[in-house]
């Protein structure tokens, strides 16, 4: 096992162990680095210390993560809503309510037990808990996804996205009424610190994240947008609109506690999604529209908003 090691700069000194590997392992929970830690898979300066040790800078941190048991997916016959597909790359509508890929506790009913159904031959670079995955979306974000068949076209579609050249539009409900017509949200997005499965605008331990958004629709309260991403950070529509005063309607972890219209889920969907193929370099772009729920809040506010 190759251990992550890093460097102390001057601006993580004072800081805790465990709270500084846990900003830059955004992937690996605060409970499971300390665990580690008291299994002395982490050293400072080659031994071993306690989760809440200040660090200095230019101590050297020394983190071994073991692997992980791999879960074994099942295929599944479960119907996909399928744009388009090749033989190198497959677009699908990920319905409302569906899990992307297998993770804690959950390793049925995902797209990815959909797509080893259907396609068989997905890329393994994200191994196999993830096969084909290129981009994801929330569980409760509809909207489309492309899925590569081939490492090849992994490759290149991922390169797409660090590149910011894929079209990505999304529609989403927000509480509140926007001034402008437009804007653009250009703030760092990490793990809160204070809550390990929620992101927020932090500006240690974090990456950039810009999303630019229109208003489509106003109905007094509420604000029917546009987003358009140009980085894909987890929670990026949700935090960035939060963060300014408007969070997504429905949104379990930024919103308001208790939800309007009884939703169980944000009103957020992955309208358009438009890239080049990864062989015949063709643009290829496709719309899906709304899910039913979401449509149905539309009419609703729709019929019953006096401007």
């Amino acid at each position: 096992m190759q251990p992550l090691v890093f460097v102390i700069k001057p601006e993580h000194a004072k800081t805790r162990l465990d709270v500084f590997l846990a900003g830059v392992c955004q992937d690996i929970s605060r409970s499971y680095i300390q665990k580690l830690i008291d299994e002395a898979m982490v050293t400072v300066d080659d031994r071993p210390v306690k989760a809440n040790h200040k660090l200095k800078a230019g101590e050297k941190v020394c983190l071994i993560v073991p692997p992980a048991a791999e879960l074994k997916v099942e295929p599944e016959n479960i119907p996909l809503d399928i744009y388009y597909e090749d033989s190198h790359l497959i677009v699908v509508n990920k319905p409302r309510g569906m899990v992307v890929h297998p993770a804690d506790g959950t390793v049925s009913g995902t797209l990815v037990n959909a797509l080893l159904y259907h396609c068989q031959d997905l890329s393994g670079i994200n191994g196999v808990m993830r096969p084909g995955i290129v981009h994801r979306l929330d569980k409760d974000t509809s909207g489309l996804l492309m899925v590569a068949k081939n490492d090849n076209a992994h490759q290149a579609l991922a390169q797409q996205l660090k590149d910011r050249t894929v079209t990505r539009r999304y529609l989403a409900l927000v509480h509140n009424n926007l001034k402008e017509e437009q804007g653009t949200v250009n703030a760092p997005i990490g793990r809160d610190p204070r809550d390990r499965q929620k992101m927020a605008v932090i500006e240690r331990n974090s990456k950039p994240a810009v999303t630019h958004y229109r208003v489509v629709e106003r109905f007094g309260r509420y604000t029917l947008i546009e987003c358009r991403l140009e980085t894909g950070r987890t929670h990026q529509i949700r935090v960035h609109m939060s963060y300014l005063g408007f969070p997504l309607v429905g949104d379990p972890k930024y919103g308001p506690s208790k939800p309007h219209f009884n939703l169980d889920g944000q009103l957020l969907h992955a309208m358009v999604l438009g890239f080049r193929h990864p062989v015949s370099d063709t643009y290829l772009e496709f719309t899906a529209p709304l899910p039913r729920v979401f449509a149905d809040v539309l009419q609703y506010l729709r019929e019953n908003f006096t401007p």
